[in-house]
């Protein structure tokens, strides 16, 4: 097994940056108050927090800054693609309920994958957050964290908009379709 670098390249963190500005202008109203120039600084002296950013935006989750933590000083991101991160769908909800299954295993979980990326599949609660800033999952649904009495019944929880409002659905924690992914978070 290969051991992937979780080290970006100078190239690499300079195109991540730019795109992760760019969208960050062009979506004030997700961080109105926020400065790039301190997101910026906080970035640079995180590389191992770019690379899991990196893996963000390679997965299509077209991540930005959602928030800024007054305590720790911290800067929220969440993915922001307008769907579930295409390179994150066809997923089932988590190692166990992907070994359950007995024909037809996905790929992988929603669990396995953010774990790897070093992110945080998003709560509801941040996922209704997410969805005050515009409307996303239109079209597809996001996995996001389960409660452990629902998941030690077999159960996941995951959440989409529909007809202007933001649902939340549960499954068995083994299914797993084409439309649906999952939404990470990172603080940096």
């Amino acid at each position: 097994m290969t051991k992937i670098s979780k080290e970006l390249s100078l190239e690499q963190r300079e195109e991540l940056l730019r795109t992760l500005k760019a969208r960050f202008e062009k979506y004030m109203n997700r961080h109105e108050g926020i400065e790039w120039a301190k997101v910026e600084d906080k970035l640079e002296a995180n590389t191992e927090k770019l690379w899991m950013l990196n893996e963000m935006e390679r997965t299509g989750g077209e991540p930005d800054v959602v928030g800024h933590d007054k305590e720790t000083g911290e800067y929220i991101f969440y993915d922001c693609a307008p769907e579930s991160p295409k390179g994150r769908r066809s997923v089932c909800y988590d190692r166990e309920a992907l070994e359950s299954r007995k024909k037809h295993k996905p790929e992988n979980s929603a669990v396995d994958m953010a774990a790897e990326m070093g992110i945080e599949l998003l709560t509801e609660e941040q996922y209704r957050e997410l969805q005050k800033l515009d409307n996303f999952d239109m079209k597809t649904s996001s996995w996001v964290q389960t409660p452990a009495n629902i998941r030690k019944l077999g159960g996941a929880i995951f959440c989409d908009r529909r007809y202007d409002t933001v649902f939340m659905y549960h499954n068995g924690a083994e299914s797993y379709y084409a439309a649906r992914g999952f939404r990470g978070s990172l603080r940096i």
